[in-house]
């Protein structure tokens, strides 16, 4: 039996490692079976190139409860150690096994999927452990080995009688951690942690039902077995090439990632690149409407098939990380405890690159089938739209596919809007008005007189429309958008056309005087316009500038500062050539021309969704007078 002290720089450095080093005490598991992996995929490894003379055979890791005794085992069936091993390997710390045969074998085992790079996992073990031990046999013939420690620098190493290949972890579980002999518990954290590892997981057992003879008799029992309960997927889809995939396979892994999502995705991208970086995953296009608020952390982080977190900032694009799915590299930098990202110029190369590939997956999705991409938009333009406003790269390619509906549910991208529309609604100095509505039903009035001119009108109804077509604006200089409302549709595009007022100017100044003695001057601002005899008397319209800064202020990365908290302004157009016009100037009454002057602004404000509460029943009730 050997005695000894663990080689480390500090005296007791275990209460370092439960404190500091580790800030998510459950981590504990994943870093064992990790090891018990490593150790596992090193055996194939090995005995793939003949250097291993033994049967590689069907190795699975086994965790096992004992309550009673309060141990939780850990069993690997992999690569095991000798007792010389054993002092190099656990007795040096932080000195990585899997590093060292990484650089040994680089030119062979680069695709081998070793996990370990810090060889510290182990040691996390003594986060919940009050005493610790491993009971090894290498696949080299060599006896057995035990090694103890109660988390003090002193070990004990002694032969062991163990006569099967692999290694055995024992944890003595501390008093402050006996939630980790439960059941549920090492379940939940096999399931989060461990869900997808590449070697088979064993927990337990489960019966399975025998199936029926053929020649069975009608009195038959039926069967059961008692068979090893497997839980992981040690070949998730994200492993395989693309095309060995089809569509069910996909939504199949859908569901297997996030068993409570009953919705289908969309569609998906499948990531799968080994130069400059290795990355493969699968990302989905789950349905999210014009929702900003919806929850991000969806997309799980994977190193060689260990979950590391479902925090991908910095890897993912932000735009993104409203998708789900998954992403697997090996080469990003994590710290030292696997469980948080470090600032390296590869997560941005990574991140540049699944922008890339997002771009290039929607610009043949609708290639391929534009009916169907025209059928989703409504689901997916909210990413889109952010990544325009956040990714240079991604607003260099979407052009490309990135849509702009008309009320009418025609799609258009920007070239064919700009193509279609360019006929009718160029102004008179030679700009591209395009008109859009953010509310077909609010706006619908509005939305009908521009269609009576033979205009199109967009529904752009996503909460950061404003940013986006202020964007769209600064790199199209013959190109402006105003909402349909913004004013009346005569100055909204202006021809050469000119309409002539019916009324003098002291009538136009009278006029003006009797509509500003009953609207509220904080809100509206009156304006008089010779328009056609026809079109509506009243008309409110909110100015583009303003709303459109109120807007981005409140959307936030826009707009003039506290521009957000401004009550809302509105104009008021007085149609001079209408037949109302001239009625109220006729009315000598006051009363009744406040009447006429009242009920009109009701009117306009009624057809903009703005007559609410106290207005809107005196109105009913005015109105129901006038027609006594």
């Amino acid at each position: 039996m050997t005695t000894g002290k663990i080689n480390v720089s500090v005296e007791n450095i275990f209460p370092l490692i439960k404190k500091f080093l580790y800030n998510d005490h459950e981590i504990f598991l994943r870093e064992l079976i990790s090891n018990g992996t490593d150790a596992t995929l090193k055996l194939k490894h090995l005995t793939n190139i003949g250097e291993a003379k033994v049967e590689y055979g069907n190795p699975i890791l086994e965790v096992k409860i004992d309550k009673e005794g309060k141990k939780l085992h850990i069993i690997d069936q992999g690569i095991g150690m000798t007792s010389e091993e054993v002092e190099k390997y656990i007795n040096q710390l932080a000195f990585s096994g899997a590093e060292e045969f990484l650089e040994k074998y680089k030119d062979t085992a680069k695709d081998s999927g070793i996990i370990g790079h810090f060889g510290l996992g182990f040691y996390s073990a003594f986060m919940v452990a009050s005493k610790v031990e491993i009971i090894t046999k290498s696949y080299k013939d060599e006896p057995a080995a035990h090694w103890t420690c109660d988390g003090s620098p002193e070990f004990s190493l002694e032969p062991a009688d163990k006569t099967t290949r692999g290694t055995e972890i024992i944890l003595h579980i501390a008093e402050d951690s006996l939630e980790f002999l439960e059941d549920f518990k090492i379940r939940e954290l096999l399931n989060k942690y461990n869900k997808f590892m590449p070697i088979p997981i064993k927990f337990g057992t489960t019966t399975e039902t025998l199936p029926k003879p053929e020649d069975a008799p009608e009195d038959y029992t039926t069967e059961t077995i008692e068979v090893d309960n497997i839980i992981n997927n040690p070949n998730p889809a994200w492993t395989k090439q693309p095309a060995d995939l089809n569509e069910e396979d996909y939504k199949a892994f859908y569901h297997e990632l996030y068993p409570m999502q009953f919705e289908e995705p969309l569609f998906n991208i499948h990531l799968n690149v080994d130069y400059p970086f290795n990355l493969t995953g699968i990302l989905y296009f789950p349905k999210l409407g014009s929702d900003m608020q919806i929850q991000k952390d969806k997309i799980q982080l994977y190193q060689n098939q260990v979950f590391v977190t479902d925090n991908v900032e910095g890897i993912v694009p932000e735009f993104l990380m409203m998708l789900r799915g998954v992403v697997d590299s090996p080469d990003i930098p994590l710290n030292v405890s696997r469980s948080g990202l470090q600032a390296d110029g590869a997560v941005k190369k990574i991140s540049n690159y699944i922008t890339r590939k997002v771009a290039d997956k929607l610009k043949s999705l609708f290639n391929e089938n534009r009916e169907d991409f025209e059928s989703k938009w409504n689901d997916i333009k909210i990413v889109l739209e952010y990544g325009m406003l956040s990714e240079d790269k991604f607003y260099e390619k979407a052009g490309a596919f990135v849509l702009y509906p008309t009320v009418d549910d025609k799609y258009y991208t920007l070239e064919e809007l700009k193509e279609n529309l360019k006929d009718a609604q160029t102004d008179k100095d030679g700009k591209l008005v395009v008109l859009y509505a953010g509310n077909k039903e609010a706006q619908h009035s509005y939305i009908e007189i521009a269609k009576e001119k033979g205009y199109q009108v967009l529904l752009l109804d996503s909460p950061i429309i404003s940013h986006l077509i202020q964007k769209l604006e600064n790199d199209n200089k013959d190109l402006t958008f105003v909402r349909v409302d913004s004013d009346h549709i005569d100055n909204l595009i202006k021809k050469d056309e000119v309409v002539i007022s019916k009324l003098s100017e002291d009538q136009q100044n009278n006029l003006k005087s009797a509509v500003e003695a009953v609207v509220n001057k904080q809100t509206y601002t009156v304006q008089l316009e010779a328009l056609d005899s026809q079109a509506a008397p009243f008309i409110i319209t909110q100015p583009e500038f303003m709303r459109r800064m109120k807007e981005m202020s409140q959307t936030g990365g826009g707009g003039m500062f506290g521009m957000g908290n401004m009550p809302e302004m509105y104009n008021l157009v007085v149609n001079t050539n209408s037949p109302l016009a001239s009625t109220i100037l006729n009315t000598e009454d006051k009363t009744n021309q406040e009447h006429l002057v009242k009920q009109a602004l009701d009117l306009a404000k009624l057809s903009q969704n703005l007559l609410k509460g106290e207005a809107l029943t005196t109105f009913v009730k005015r109105s129901f007078e006038m027609i006594k």
